[in-house]
């Protein structure tokens, strides 16, 4: 099949969101005959593979944007924000991995499992700007738009655990170093969380660390919104840091308003992107949804009020996010010519 794009850059390559898009790109063989890898000057000239060629980590400059067609900022923040403006002029696209665009003019959220799910068919705005949303938005977005597609219509009320690879590899360092500290009797790092992470469940970081676990949820809202398109309410939420390196879990309570039985619950979330788990097999947790495409699903029932249903999810938060992202980059090639959007 003939290449759709000349050239993408990976902005961020070392960084756990980097190495999980480049992984995912190559996996789907994603259509590019040159995939560049891009990051800071710490990382400058680390040997790393794609496919089959040896290449090196380049810095990001005009000339190393140049004649690229799709440009992924899988960086963290302020990175993005220090060097998007290269990109767009050098006639990128760009997809934002980082959230730091989000609130730029012109720039859309989105997330392709959505897109596919609600048929929406939006046409790729003139800037060509997207960031991708949260991975929690779009777990609790498939399930949500599925329940009540399905007629379950009922306000859910979520708790989300968040890990600790959401802050990168900094985070996970800090929570690495604080579960061997602990365990020796010294004291706990706390440059990221400012906070004990380890062995512990936080509802709230200390004054220092940003963003606040409140920004987070205000996010993850946000996109939900943008991404159901209002189709769904957005859910009552809170959440909560997890002593947890890797991927996303959630415990979703839906109040229906009737009686409906766990394998009908069940029935309607199944489909792509979403596996449901039989009552006896193994619930799921982040550690079996650890490089799995799919959202792992368990239902039952409310012990206490018949019509309340449980839903116990876990995914794997970088992949969710690295797929969503590659596929939002396939949705761009048809406004693409020449690196430039048309």
């Amino acid at each position: 099949m003939k290449p759709q794009f000349q050239r993408v850059a990976i902005v961020g390559a070392s960084t756990l969101k980097g190495k999980e898009l480049k992984e995912v790109l190559e996996e789907r063989e994603f259509p590019a005959l040159d995939v560049r890898l891009l990051d800071d000057d710490e990382s400058l000239g680390q040997l790393e593979s794609v496919g089959d060629e040896a290449t090196f980590i380049q810095s990001v400059t005009r000339e190393t944007l140049e004649h690229v067609d799709v440009a992924f900022f899988a960086c963290e923040q302020n990175f993005t924000r220090r060097h998007w403006h290269i990109a767009r002029d050098a006639g990128c696209a760009i997809i934002d991995l980082s959230y730091a665009l989000e609130e730029e003019s012109g720039v859309s959220v989105r997330a392709a499992w959505l897109e596919q799910e609600l048929a929406d068919t939006r046409p790729v705005n003139g800037s060509a700007i997207m960031v991708v949303a949260h991975p929690a938005a779009i777990v609790l977005g498939m399930l949500l738009v599925r329940a009540r597609r399905a007629g379950l219509e009922a306000p859910a009320i979520v708790t989300a655990f968040e890990p600790a690879s959401e802050h990168g590899r900094r985070g996970i360092d800090e929570l690495h170093e604080q579960t061997v500290n602990l365990l020796s009797f010294q004291g706990m790092p706390r440059d990221v969380f400012d906070s004990q992470v380890a062995f512990n469940l936080v509802s709230r970081y200390g004054e220092q660390s940003l963003p606040a676990l409140e920004t987070v949820e205000r996010r993850i809202a946000t996109h939900f919104e943008k991404i159901t398109r209002g189709t769904v309410p957005v859910p009552s939420m809170v959440l909560l840091q997890a002593p947890i390196f890797h991927g996303h879990c959630f415990s979703i309570y839906l109040g229906l308003d009737r009686e409906v039985p766990v394998a009908d619950v069940a029935q309607a979330l199944e489909g792509e992107h979403v596996a449901v788990t039989a009552l006896d097999e193994d619930a799921p947790t982040n550690v079996s949804a650890s490089g799995q495409e799919q959202i792992l699903v368990s239902v039952r029932s409310d012990p206490a009020r018949k019509h309340g249903i449980w839903l116990w999810v876990a995914a794997d938060n970088l992949r969710v996010l690295a797929l969503n992202a590659a596929e939002c980059a396939a949705r761009l090639a048809p406004a693409l010519r020449g690196g430039r959007v048309q």
